[in-house]
């Protein structure tokens, strides 16, 4: 029997309260889906994609094989008096854009990006709109993908 998917948890813990409860979602997905996974912390959802590709470099197995099957990228930006806002969360969008391309990464954008705190609450909710499981979700849907055209193993 063959192990089930490895996935990679980057978090940004400065609004930690909303950072627990998108990886509630997160991680009752991973396991409901039979994968495993290793949570990581950043300051904040602009380090994310720096620790991913820091992850991706140092992940190689002597065998060829990768140590992560996928990643989920999960933190949260609310919108402020200044542009910081639209600066954090087009970059943090982008870079992990260019590095789901570039790798071929299976990946979930559980990034959220609000107005208000109340907005990120409600979304963060694992009872609720469960952005954090949406963005587990998404990384299986491309690891299907994956494996439907032969670049992983079928799960």
């Amino acid at each position: 029997m063959s192990e089930g998917p490895r996935i990679l948890i980057v978090e940004a813990r400065f609004y930690e309260d909303i950072a627990d409860e998108l990886f509630k979602g997160a991680a009752a997905v991973v396991e409901a889906e039979g994968g495993s996974f290793e949570r990581v912390h950043v300051p904040g959802v602009f380090e994310i994609p720096s620790a991913i590709s820091i992850a991706l470099e140092g992940q190689h197995r002597p065998a060829g094989g990768m140590a992560f099957d996928g990643v989920i990228a999960l933190g949260c930006v609310i919108r402020g008096e200044t542009s910081h806002y639209d600066i954090v969360a087009g970059e943090s969008a982008r870079a992990l854009m260019d590095l789901g391309i570039k790798e071929h990464l299976a990946s979930g954008n559980g990034i959220l990006t609000v107005d208000t705190r109340e907005q990120a609450e409600v979304r963060a909710n694992a009872a609720g709109k469960d952005k954090g499981g949406d963005a587990a979700r998404a990384c299986f849907a491309i690891l299907d993908l994956k494996s439907r055209f032969g670049l992983v193993r079928p799960r």
